[in-house]
């Protein structure tokens, strides 16, 4: 039984692996489609769409695996079925329970597969990804550290210390070098007003000139400030659920709930990303009442259309559950889980009728 195990095992890693790069290049020529609607918006052209792209893929090889597992299985476990390779198996002794529990090892393999992209490399490439473009499209260059975010225009570098909502921004430091490139001007504003069309309300600045060996200090109530700069550029510096590991993520929701902050979003994130796994065990479960019950004479491809079917009203009742429970405040783990319980408990009652 080990030699016939590890031959299912195999294969269904294998189509469902061929199935992922599939649904990858799909999606990827989709987004590819969207991305070109801002195609020369500043210095976006082909090869930044490409590295978006690319920066890009990890996540959705992340969300795509329950399905790729599917339709793998499926194709795999199907043709079986259609070559009497099933009816051979069960002849021989074998039940619809160990069929059940090796297309599961297979399982194993692809949900370790996907944690690795969606824990270790997903959160890092998103976030560099959204840098890129914005980057990109606006001709700043920005960069993230642990005093806030910098920006350049110019001959000045900003440090943005903290945002407080879209348009207000607090503790900004600006440094105006000059032709030299050395520093002329250092400017401290606690409070920042975005007022439209490139103009900022300063609030509390205190600046110091530099002019050869003498430094001149003093400060202003208020001061406008004339920058490229606009709110939609430092919509990089939120907080995305998609770009944190999992620890971090918990870590995160533990500091909204700290400061009395809405954190349902991040909840729902967090239990999703954690019974991740379970939907791929489950997508798996369905492949078998497909393979098992079904007449032999059904083709390949009537079964992956199924699976196709299937894995698409998954990903909807996924997302209609998710949203649902943070527009009426439902518990985020039970709607994270319900929608792979539904779908498990569907495959244990087919088995059930064909075992």
């Amino acid at each position: 039984m080990n030699v016939l195990t590890l031959y299912i095992i195999r294969e269904i890693i294998k189509a469902s692996l061929i199935a992922l790069l599939l649904l990858l290049t799909l999606f990827n020529l989709f987004t590819f489609s969207d991305e070109l609607n801002d195609l020369g918006t500043g210095n976006y052209g082909l090869k930044e769409i490409f590295e978006f792209l690319l920066l890009t893929s990890p996540r959705t090889i992340y969300e795509l695996v329950p399905s790729s597992a599917l339709i793998g299985s499926l194709f795999v476990v199907g043709s079986m079925a259609n070559n009497r390779e099933i009816i051979a198996m069960r002849a021989a002794g074998v039940s619809v329970l160990w069929i059940v529990r090796t297309i599961m090892l297979a399982g194993v393999v692809l949900v370790i597969f996907s944690m690795i992209f969606g824990e270790l490399v997903a959160p890092k490439t998103e976030r560099m990804a959204q840098e890129l473009r914005e980057e990109a499209q606006k001709g700043k260059v920005v960069m993230r550290s642990q005093y806030g975010m910098w920006f350049r225009e110019g001959q000045q570098f900003i440090n943005v210390r903290q945002i407080q909502s879209d348009d207000v921004l607090k503790d900004v430091f600006i440094y105006q070098l000059n032709d030299r490139h050395r520093l002329e001007l250092m400017m401290h504003i606690r409070k920042a007003v975005f007022q439209g069309k490139g103009s900022w309300k300063l609030e509390q600045v205190e600046y110091s000139e530099v002019s050869g060996e003498s430094v001149l200090a003093g400060s202003k109530a208020k001061e406008e400030w004339h920058t490229s700069i606009d709110p939609g550029l430092l919509d990089i510096v939120v907080v995305l659920a998609d770009e944190l590991p999992l620890y971090d993520l918990y870590q995160y929701i533990h500091f909204l709930q700290q400061n009395n902050q809405k954190s349902d979003e991040f909840e729902l994130a967090f239990w999703s990303r954690l019974f991740n796994p379970l939907a791929t065990f489950a997508m798996l479960m369905i492949a078998v009442p497909f393979v098992v019950g079904v007449h032999r004479n059904v083709s390949t491809g009537g079964r992956l259309m199924a699976g196709i079917v299937i894995g698409m009203i998954f990903n909807i009742l996924d997302k209609m559950t998710g949203h649902l429970g943070l527009v009426y405040g439902f518990n985020p783990a039970v709607m994270a889980i319900l929608p792979s319980l539904i779908m498990l408990g569907l495959a244990f009652y087919a088995i059930k009728r064909v075992g």
